[in-house]
């Protein structure tokens, strides 16, 4: 099922290859239409929690998105932990 945000994007009126370039000017040309796409963020947010490997989603290039995921699981850990040593001096006390 296709969310609702997907007709309303800017890729829907593109040939499906310009999101999946296979060189670094088509991932700019893509980022390019991305910038100005009103869903963009929802787009990125999909393809983030998906976990889709190739193309253009959100203004984002492959790379970034696994860059803003390691970034995310960090941010995680670091709450994980920092709750866990509140936990314990909540305990102690």
């Amino acid at each position: 099922m296709e969310p609702n945000w997907m007709a309303r994007g800017l890729c829907a009126d593109q040939p499906p290859e310009t999101f999946f370039p296979s060189d670094g000017v088509g991932v700019e040309v893509a980022k390019r239409i991305c910038a100005t796409c009103a869903v963009s963020e929802p787009c990125l947010e999909y393809a983030l929690e998906n976990r889709i490997d190739h193309g253009v989603w959100g203004g984002a290039s492959e790379r970034q998105r696994r860059r803003i995921l390691k970034a995310r699981r960090k941010d995680a850990e670091k709450a994980d932990k920092e709750r866990s040593g509140i936990a314990r001096r909540v305990r102690i006390r």
